[in-house]
């Protein structure tokens, strides 16, 4: 099935800017309180946070943007690295002039939200990363099969292969494997939900940000690794941890000097879409207590 009209939900407002050449597509929700700059993972855009928004819009002015090559965002030929999305990020909160933003970055966004937080600190109040790895801090493993990776972790990273293969295939993938893989609870998972990732993922070049970013991570433990210890992060970070275990917490106690973890049990991979309101109840009471 082919379906052509984006997913949306009355909260949101969508906008479009063109920032270095690269075209980006965010929505936007809340009028006021701190900002909030949502970053998602794969195999996701912006929706992947849409019952997310509306609980964190009550009291912050909330930011969810597709990366370079994700969602509706541009996919012209260019450099698709964890590096060039950090700029990507960076260039967003200058453009709209949001000030120091509460980030925070989910699975494969990881590395470019722990970019910016450790080379750019001054545009933080705090970073959050949700079910998210570092290259040189264990992401390689993941992608090990030999001693329990995923398989997919290092497909999606060979250049060219993700488009032969999945092209026309885009929702046989998702529906397949990535979602029943991945997701731990029954029902989190909605046909609107599969719809609209089908939709972006589907679309020419659709794939060029998936590929460029897990193709950059893979290689890029030995920079990450030196980041973290030339600039440890000292801003606040929440590590929240579900499906894979004490993974993310793991990880950012490595490179933070200030983490607070949060655990929610019970689910698998997508915590923003299986448990929304338990995330934005540890969302906002790390905001508060922040803000005030």
């Amino acid at each position: 099935m082919t379906v052509t009209t984006a997913a949306s939900i009355p909260e949101v407002t969508h906008h479009r800017v063109t920032l270095d050449g690269t075209e980006l597509h965010y929505v936007t929700a809340g009028a006021t309180g701190t900002p909030v700059l949502l970053v998602h993972g794969f195999p996701e855009s912006w929706w992947a946070f849409h019952k997310l928004i509306p609980l964190l819009a009550a009291e912050h002015r909330v930011i969810a943007v597709d990366l370079p090559g994700f969602g509706d965002s541009g996919t012209d030929p260019g450099e698709y690295t964890s590096s060039t999305f950090a700029d990507s990020l960076r260039g967003l909160i200058a453009h709209l002039d949001l000030g120091p933003v509460h980030l925070t970055g989910q699975d494969i966004s990881g590395t470019p939200t722990f970019r910016l937080a450790a080379q750019h600190p001054e545009l933080l109040r705090s970073y959050t990363a949700i079910e998210a790895a570092l290259p040189g801090f264990g992401l390689e493993l993941l992608a090990d099969v030999a001693h329990g990776g995923a398989w997919h972790v290092g497909f999606l990273g060979a250049p060219g292969i993700p488009e032969m293969l999945l092209a026309g295939r885009e929702r046989e993938f998702l529906t397949g494997f990535a979602f029943p893989a991945m997701n731990g609870t029954p029902g989190a998972i909605s046909d609107e939900d599969v719809d609209e990732f089908t939709r972006v993922y589907s679309r020419p070049e659709g794939l060029r940000g998936t590929t460029g970013i897990y193709g950059s991570v893979l290689t890029e433990g030995a920079e990450i690794t030196r980041l973290a210890t030339e600039h440890r992060l000292t801003v606040p970070v929440l590590a929240v941890d579900a499906g894979s275990g004490p993974f993310t917490s793991g990880t950012m106690h490595a490179v933070a000097a200030d983490v607070t973890t949060a655990t929610i049990e019970g689910i698998g991979h997508f915590v923003a879409m299986e448990a929304p309101e338990q995330l934005a109840h540890a969302l906002l009471d790390f905001y508060r207590s922040l803000d005030s």
